[in-house]
């Protein structure tokens, strides 16, 4: 499945996959994933709807494909020697300016992650899934510089905390997540659950 979705894609230059990812999130901040049609990103794009389904197979695919292109670099690329310094170092990699947009769109789509399978599914396949291999070997490395114990129960909980704290913050607080946030919520919650010094 990979390999074709990789070869319909390689007909489009970089430049222009860039081009129609920025639209379809525009459209998505707009009017939300539900109003977002293969018809309106065609149109946005000047594209034709043909060409889009070929590429990407449907609106579910297109729009986590365009999603996980506004991600900096995998958290594999990120090895600082310590947890502590790995997980700051994945809180910065956005500024806060984007780490609001990005916030917005996940509050844009979170009730239409529940309600549609294929928008499920493919933020699964291309997004989590992904994400936790790459955090599980991040966790593999502290349990093996022995950083944190391997029977830590606090370790099968990680990801929710980190996803949490940034779901969540504009809903408490009614403010976005900022680095600072989430460097001092990784410090006072993450890294004691772990048993992680956090200094």
């Amino acid at each position: 499945m990979n390999e074709v979705a990789t070869t319909r894609r390689s007909r489009i230059t970089p430049e222009r996959e860039a081009e129609l990812y920025r639209a379809v999130l525009d459209l998505l901040r707009e009017v939300g994933y539900d109003a977002v049609t293969m018809d309106a990103v065609a149109a946005r794009t000047r594209s034709s709807k043909a060409t889009l389904y070929r590429q990407w197979g449907g609106k579910a695919e297109l729009v986590v494909r365009a999603m996980r292109s506004q991600k900096p670099g995998g958290i594999a690329d990120i090895d600082t020697g310590t947890l502590r310094g790995d997980l700051h170092a994945i809180a910065g990699r956005e500024d806060d300016c984007v780490m609001a947009q990005n916030a917005a769109l996940m509050r844009a789509l979170a009730m239409a992650v529940h309600q549609n399978d294929d928008l499920r599914q493919a933020f699964k396949d291309l997004l989590v899934e992904p994400e936790m291999e790459e955090f599980r070997r991040m966790i593999r490395r502290a349990v093996d510089r022995g950083e944190i114990r391997p029977d830590n129960p606090a370790l099968d909980y990680m990801v929710h905390m980190l996803v949490g704290a940034f779901a969540t913050r504009t809903l408490i607080d009614d403010l976005p997540p900022t680095r600072a946030f989430l460097t001092s919520y990784i410090d006072a919650v993450v890294l004691p659950a772990l048993g992680v010094p956090p200094h």
